[in-house]
């Protein structure tokens, strides 16, 4: 398969695979054709993978078997042990993964449409602000004796 999905993903997963080469070609075509970014397509490669080894560990065999509950009860499981940023991007590459697969007709609907991810607020962003005394500084500095000022 391409060399693009290959440093995470070998072959499709078992419930992938059950349906046929056309459905294993269009899971490795999500993350060759769809995404540009080879981060982006590295973490929603192992956000895939991780969460079809989750379904597998509890005896979930079949493509058509996964519902919004599994989901959401992963998701759930993941914001308890990783952080509520990693919840979110993993949630993120599940449904464009499965929007991919309902496109293709290949599912017949998206399991993780309907799941909420976890809340995550910034409180305190990287943006420095200016305090009273440098926002003056700035205003004088703008020379006014011209239009463009």
């Amino acid at each position: 398969m391409n060399q693009l999905v290959l440093l995470v993903v070998d072959r499709a997963p078992a419930p992938v695979a059950a349906l046929g080469e056309r459905a294993s070609y269009r899971f490795f075509e999500f993350f060759t054709a769809n995404i540009r970014n080879p981060h982006t397509r590295r973490a929603y490669a192992r956000a895939a993978v991780e969460f079809f080894n989750w379904l597998a560990a509890r005896g979930v065999r079949e493509l058509s078997s996964i519902e919004s509950v599994h989901v959401t009860a992963y998701i759930e499981q993941l914001a308890k042990a990783r952080s509520a940023p990693t919840a979110k991007l993993r949630l993120a590459a599940l449904r464009h993964l499965f929007d991919w697969l309902v496109i293709g007709q290949i599912m017949p609907t998206n399991p993780a449409a309907a799941v909420r991810g976890p809340r995550h607020i910034v409180r305190r962003g990287k943006t420095p602000v200016l305090d009273p005394r440098e926002a003056r500084q700035l205003i004088d500095a703008i020379d006014i004796t011209t239009v463009i000022g």
